[in-house]
């Protein structure tokens, strides 16, 4: 990953945060948080 990419990639996601924080009522983080611990207990499963 070039370091462009990699800053293309951080804006999108904190553009994204910005976005939900002003008109979604910030939720997203919590359901990426929630999204994350399902995919861990479902790999955990897998082991």
């Amino acid at each position: 990953m070039t370091n462009q990419i990699a800053i293309a990639l951080l804006l999108l996601i904190a553009a994204a945060f910005a976005v939900d924080h002003v008109w979604l009522d910030g939720h997203l983080p919590l359901m990426a948080a929630r999204a994350m611990d399902r995919l861990i207990e479902y790999l955990s499963f897998w082991r």
